[in-house]
């Protein structure tokens, strides 16, 4: 841990100027209380830093959740071994892509039921909040049970005893980027005197902080169903590829894009999490690696001076442009062998030399999580 000032602490060893100088403006925020945590994980994010934790008295930074709310993990630990799944684990591969529609604007041509009870839910929870999900995407109810592209996946992974899990990590998809998008706008149209006009915020007890906050919480709750369903369609392909149903003997689900009320040495703050986890005294939680590198099931301990959070992942080293221009798709498959995926030059942009080195990254977080279960993927599959 390293404190850069009285507003500013951090725990990234491997941290950009640019991320820093981008940290700092953050941080001198009048309401900030009592100052931002930068994760192991942190890299430069639009306004605010992505693996940063910022505690807000009276007010909420859009940019500071992101764009794409509610986005986390899900894991589920079955009963089966490694040497269960045996060949063929393009079949497998296959199915679940057959499943999960992928990729950014494929949606869902029909609602499996599971999926049709969470939509009822939701347009439950929506008409309670007094808003209507449609004016921002009319076909909402179809993204449900969908993945997305970028860093968005669903593995089949095995951990240190070769016990099979099924890990993802997915969002609240194209409604909760308008949503989100909507509100960043709202705070921006007010005019406001900031280091970067994404540090907009919205003022707590004004009804475009109401109207934030009840559509912020709806998005993180679609985004969380959102895995659910996902996750109950890969279950239901693997035990198809095994030959046996699939016992769920722990699942785990977390958010790393999000804002909750909490207490932070003695005040209630609305602590906005944008790319981090919560990592309270015995809570468990997931931060993966790159597409092949190790993820982690982990447990929190309560560390208070990170505001009881930790990392989310492994961070960008390279953005998305500059890792296309530098890596090579012979390299890319050097970097996954022995792991079952789609073979595309695609996801270039996701090679795990574009992402700062994951062992780095826990080591630094060591104060703040313990590990579990150390995760190693056996197949991957992910949207273009």
């Amino acid at each position: 841990m390293q404190r850069i000032n009285d507003r500013l602490v951090n725990w990234a060893s491997l941290l950009e100027e640019e991320t820093l100088r981008q940290a700092e403006k953050a941080s001198q925020l009048p309401f900030i209380h009592p100052h931002i945590a930068l994760m192991p994980d942190a890299h430069l994010g639009k306004g605010a830093t992505v693996g940063s934790v910022i505690p807000t008295l009276g007010a909420i930074i859009p940019a500071a959740v992101g764009v794409d709310i509610g986005c986390g993990m899900a894991a589920v630990r079955t009963q089966y071994h490694r040497d269960d799944l045996g060949p063929g684990l393009s079949t497998l591969r296959t199915a679940i892509e057959r499943a999960v529609p992928l990729s950014a604007g494929s949606y869902n041509t029909r609602l499996t039921d599971s999926a049709r009870r969470r939509v009822e839910q939701l347009t439950a929870e929506a008409e309670a909040a007094g808003f209507d999900p449609g004016r921002y995407a009319k076909n909402w109810h179809l993204q449900l049970g969908t993945l997305g592209s970028g860093n968005h996946f669903i593995e089949v992974c095995r951990d240190e005893k070769d016990t099979v899990w099924l890990f993802l990590h997915s969002g609240s998809r194209g409604v909760g980027n308008k949503i989100a998008a909507h509100h960043i706008r709202v705070a921006q149209d007010r005019g406001l005197d900031v280091p970067d006009r994404d540090l907009a915020y919205l003022d707590e007890g004004t009804p475009e902080f109401d109207a934030y906050l009840r559509e912020l919480r709806w998005a993180q709750n679609f985004a969380l169903l959102n895995r659910d369903e996902m996750m109950d369609r890969v279950i239901d392909c693997f035990a198809a590829f095994v030959g046996g149903p699939v016992e769920e003997r722990e699942r785990v689900q977390c958010h790393h894009n999000y804002t909750e009320r909490e207490t932070h040495f003695g005040e209630e703050v609305w602590l906005s999490r944008k790319g981090a986890i919560n990592a309270e005294r015995g809570r468990p939680g997931l931060i993966p690696g790159s597409m092949g590198d190790a993820s982690y099931v982990v447990v929190g301990r309560g560390d208070a001076t990170s505001l009881n959070s930790s990392p989310h992942g492994a961070g960008r080293a390279y953005s998305r442009t500059k890792a296309r221009k530098t890596f090579t798709r012979e390299q890319l498959r050097a970097a996954m062998k022995g792991i079952e995926f789609r073979d595309t030059d695609a996801f270039l942009d996701e090679i795990p030399q574009a992402y700062k080195p994951i062992d780095v990254v826990m080591r630094d977080a060591a104060d703040l999580v313990e590990i579990r279960h150390t995760l190693r993927q056996i197949v991957n599959v992910k949207g273009d």
